[in-house]
């Protein structure tokens, strides 16, 4: 007996979708068909979060197991499949490393349906374009709650967030993570990838100088105490952030969702799941929509600030811990294991 199975056509291409009935999330009676069905019905924005920009699947072939449940085999894959239909966009990446590699770059909605099938629950675009993939178009500001906060702790250091990038020039938009965090992203003027790191640093230190009992920038754990620590090394090469409309792997199928600034001190991360959200796109559509069609912002105010604080002795943080030794950066050493034998901030 044939394997039975699902068949889409979609952006011109046939999409087939195998073991539609397996179980993907236990804990609320959803099957990959379900899953496949979110996407559709959230198309639209999912394609403009994922468009002309490589992506990297998390891939999740075995679903996402109940809290009483046995651990599933869950992956990242960076590389595009060898066996990937010839329609499917890619581009070629270059790591921190040096390495390169070639990745899905969806197109349109038939790709996503396609990674849908392989498992993949969260996209993870790069904030760059297929057509120039060494420039960064969009910043990316992580904010993540430490032990002793939460969401709304994060909503409160986005609001703030915001009027700071105001200040410097930028038009902003929130989305929750799909777990206690807030993500904002700025379309900007394209530049390189560390020009558009500094130009997260500058914003996360003028966060942190206004609200420093809310938020840090402190890269070592053990400084962040209980605040919201502004993670701008997502803002790295090959740091990627989940996209807007990916479904977290938790039991309860959340998703992070586009909101607009006036929805988030009245939202909450559960509010946004596979079940919730087909209902409120189809009422209120995308509220990311504009952020492809705004007039891109310059990060030159922010990269004033950074130069200032630099001036002040205030430079390069700490990159993440795969990463070669980049120009200016500290010496990565944690700030309890500092001594004369392995410290010198002048190094």
């Amino acid at each position: 007996m044939a394997k039975a199975e699902l068949l889409f056509e979609l952006d011109g291409h046939e999409v087939r979708i195998s073991s539609p009935e397996k179980v993907y999330f236990p804990s609320v009676k959803l099957n990959k068909a379900d899953v496949v069905g979110y996407f559709l019905s959230i198309g639209p924005g999912i394609v403009r979060a994922l468009r002309d920009r490589p992506t990297a699947m998390e891939r999740w072939p075995g679903g996402v197991p109940g809290p009483d449940d046995e651990p599933q085999e869950a992956f990242f894959q960076k590389r595009i499949p060898a066996n990937a239909p010839d329609w499917v966009g890619r581009v070629e990446v270059r790591f921190p490393s040096g390495r390169t590699a070639i990745e899905v770059a969806p197109t349109d909605l038939a790709t996503v349906v396609w990674m849908a099938n392989l498992g993949t629950l969260r996209f993870h675009p790069w904030p760059v374009r297929r057509a120039a993939a060494e420039l960064v178009d969009q910043l990316r500001l992580d904010l993540d709650p430490q032990p002793g906060t939460g969401f709304a702790q994060a909503v409160e250091a986005a609001i703030e967030l915001r009027q700071v990038l105001e200040e410097a020039g930028l038009s902003s938009f929130c989305k929750t993570s799909g777990g206690r965090g807030v993500h904002v992203f700025v379309r900007i003027e394209p530049v390189d990838f560390i020009t558009a790191r500094h130009a997260v640093i500058a914003a996360g230190r003028e966060l942190a100088r206004r609200r420093p009992e809310l938020v840090t920038v402190n890269w070592w754990k053990e400084e962040r105490g209980s605040r919201i620590f502004l993670d701008y090394n997502q803002m790295a090469r090959d740091r990627l952030m989940t996209s807007a409309y990916s479904i977290r792997p938790v039991p309860e199928a959340l998703v992070s969702a586009p909101v607009t600034w006036a929805e988030l001190e009245q939202v909450q991360p559960q509010d946004f799941t596979v079940v919730t959200m087909p209902d409120r796109f189809a009422r209120l559509g995308d509220p990311w929509a504009e952020l492809d069609t705004i007039t891109p912002g310059s990060v030159a105010g922010l990269i004033e600030w950074y130069e200032r604080d630099a001036a002040a002795g205030e430079g390069e943080l700490p990159y993440p811990p795969e990463y070669p030794k980049m120009p200016g950066e500290p010496p990565r050493v944690q700030p309890s294991r500092k001594n004369p034998d392995n410290w010198d901030a002048s190094a």
